[in-house]
């Protein structure tokens, strides 16, 4: 009797198993609710309400700067009411998405990172599974949420921040009057202009934790692996910011 021929599993077959077996945890994570469901709460403290600190820090001398290089890009050339056009434009719609998204891909792309790496080398991801847990259920799912839920709240409150500080430069360096400023702000304001930054930053909260998760949970080699893959998260995350946000300006303006 003729055998059938053995095929070999080439990268084009262990690529397509390796889709197959990340949808079906997916699909199993998303209907697993009970597991990570209270887990959700507490990622959102973790990766959203810890990291206000850096992102307010980074959004108040963003403003500053942004109001002082309008000031000595716009004197002599246009009226220096345009300053407050400047600063809220390139807050709401770039600078304050990006860079606190940029931030946030250290702290939390990092912190990521090793912590499910240091489990996957010390075998507790491989524990998870022999009690029955779903290790994207219980590792994943919450911390991918949360990012996507978290990160265009602290980028509101950076935005917040940088326009407010912005207008305090102006007022107080550059001898505008707050009517001014304001006037600046509203000359081009339009309601995109929120919401354009906002969804920006919530792909770039999913691309980061998912980074930080990929990395984690494909760590091998001990310390050294850890320390490696979490490197590897950070960048991965940031170059999908950069990424994304030529795709959002491309795709939405």
């Amino acid at each position: 009797m003729t055998q059938p021929l053995a095929v070999p599993a080439g990268p084009p077959l262990r690529a397509i198993e390796r889709v197959g077996h990340w949808a079906g945890e997916t699909a199993r994570a998303v209907g697993d609710i009970v597991t990570w469901g209270p887990l959700l709460l507490g990622q959102m403290r973790r990766l959203g309400v810890d990291s206000l600190p850096i992102a307010v820090f980074i959004a108040v001398f963003t403003g500053i700067v942004l109001s002082l290089l309008a000031s000595y890009i716009f004197t002599g050339a246009v009226p220096l009411v345009f300053v407050g056009a400047l600063v809220g434009k390139a807050i709401m719609m770039e600078l304050g998405p990006v860079l606190t998204g940029l931030a946030l891909a250290g702290r939390v792309g990092a912190n990521i990172a090793a912590e499910l790496g240091t489990m996957k080398v010390t075998e507790q991801v491989d524990a998870l599974e022999t009690l029955a847990y779903s290790p994207a259920s219980y590792l994943v799912v919450p911390r991918v949420l949360a990012g996507g839920l978290m990160f265009p709240v602290v980028t509101t409150f950076a935005v917040a921040v940088g326009v407010g500080m912005g207008w305090l430069t102006a007022i107080n360096l550059l001898d505008l009057t707050s009517v001014e400023f304001i006037k600046g702000l509203r000359l081009f304001y339009v309601f995109k202009d929120i919401w354009f930054g906002l969804v920006k930053s919530a792909s770039f909260g999913l691309a980061v934790t998912l980074a930080g998760c990929l990395m984690g949970l494909t760590t091998r080699g001990g310390a050294e692996g850890v320390g490696r893959n979490t490197t590897r998260a950070v960048v991965l995350g940031c170059e999908a910011i950069l990424v994304l946000d030529a795709f959002w300006a491309l795709v939405l303006l």
